[in-house]
């Protein structure tokens, strides 16, 4: 089908075409031949005078043209999905939509498993994807590449809607048999113990405690880092090390490790889990059914939370 001069069917092909920024990987992703795949990019280049992609050695380099086009295609097929595709009625109990969201290992423990769990009762054929953290999740959002971000919300971006699901408090942990670390924790002697310390992504970001010392150009003693708050429990074990977790995370391992909770000597206030989906999702049956889904969990865990005492 063309409009205007331009065949509808090679958006498809230009969008997995600036995706995935290969012939090959971009022909087995919307399941053309090579020789089809080839002919289509001829007749894109035709359409929009412009070659779209050069080569750099074995690397394929997107032109201005094509760098402007990716954004506003993606869009386009996003669009079309959302708004006239995908409104059939949603039956959770035949439905077999995979979700894939972008979650950390805290949450994963803490909160997601009972969603997981819950639909596996529910919505039995219904799977999903849990990705680690992204150094760029709104751009995955945009693109509609992830259904759900789940992060604090001081990290979101007001670009897509969110909703609060509950708060957090960090605490100070170490092992139990750790006689170097004093009930009563002061400033001076936070900084001058050994850390665990945690990082996200290929770029290292810094953790909530992390952002706030360098913020106020403070730096303490790391003695090791990890990628997950799920690998600082071993870290401290049996040593004099300490470090910074959600109080959940640290009530959860409480069972496996001989852990002990002080209060952290920084002045950070509780944190605010959120979840966040593309803006396009926004009136999807399925998401909002997930998004229900998550808000009755995300009420229960505050509500059992809140009996214990913390955050």
């Amino acid at each position: 089908m063309r409009f205007k001069g331009l065949d509808l069917n090679l958006l498809v092909v230009l969008d997995a075409l600036l995706s995935e920024r290969g012939l090959t990987a971009a022909a087995r992703r919307i399941n053309l031949s090579q020789p089809a795949m080839s002919a289509a990019v001829a007749r894109l280049r035709d359409f929009f005078h412009d070659e779209l992609f050069t080569m750099s050695g074995r690397e394929r380099i997107l032109t201005p043209r094509a760098e402007t086009l990716a954004p506003a295609v993606r869009d386009a097929l996003l669009h079309i999905q959302c708004s006239i595709i995908s409104w059939d009625p949603f039956n959770p109990a035949q439905s077999d939509r995979r979700f894939r969201i972008i979650v950390s290992d805290f949450v994963t423990l803490v909160f997601f498993e009972k969603i997981v769990e819950r639909v596996a009762r529910e919505a039995p054929a219904v799977t999903f994807e849990l990705l680690p953290l992204d150094d760029d999740p709104d751009e995955l959002l945009r693109r509609g590449d992830v259904d759900f971000l789940i992060l604090p919300e001081l990290f979101m971006s007001s670009a897509h809607p969110r909703m609060p699901l509950f708060d957090e408090t960090l605490v100070c942990v170490g092992c139990a048999m750790n006689k170097q670390l004093p009930r009563q924790l002061t400033f001076e002697r936070y900084m001058s113990m050994r850390h665990v310390a945690v990082k996200f992504g290929r770029t290292q970001k810094p953790s909530i405690e992390e952002w706030f010392l360098i913020e106020h150009g403070l730096k303490r003693r790391v003695e090791v880092v990890v990628q997950a708050f799920s690998m600082i429990p071993p870290m401290v074990s049996g040593t004099a090390r300490i470090a910074t977790m959600p109080f959940r995370l640290v009530k959860h391992f409480e069972k496996t490790f001989p852990l002990q909770i002080v209060d952290l000597p920084l002045p950070l206030p509780a944190f605010t889990e959120a979840v966040q989906w593309p803006a396009l999702h926004n009136s999807d049956p399925a998401s909002i059914w997930m998004r229900e889904i998550m808000l009755q969990e995300a009420s229960r865990t505050a509500t059992t939370s809140g009996r214990r005492g913390r955050p």
